[in-house]
């Protein structure tokens, strides 16, 4: 029972240090054309514009392998 538990937080463990940022993304005003940088969409008047980016100021983009 011992060797379960420890097998299991060890599994977590790995789960947790392999996590990465959730990525940045550029989002349009549909009233305006103004635009942000989130990580979470910002609401119904808005759309995803650009991205995904590794800097809060959508500045470097993620390259894709």
């Amino acid at each position: 029972m011992k060797r379960l538990t420890l097998l299991l937080a060890l599994g977590l463990l790995v789960q947790f240090a392999s996590a990465a940022p959730a990525p940045y993304y550029q989002w349009r005003s549909k009233l305006n054309g103004a635009l942000a940088c989130s990580q979470t969409p910002l609401g119904a008047g808005w759309e995803k514009f650009a991205g995904p980016y590794r800097d809060a100021r959508c500045e470097k983009l993620i390259v894709a392998k």
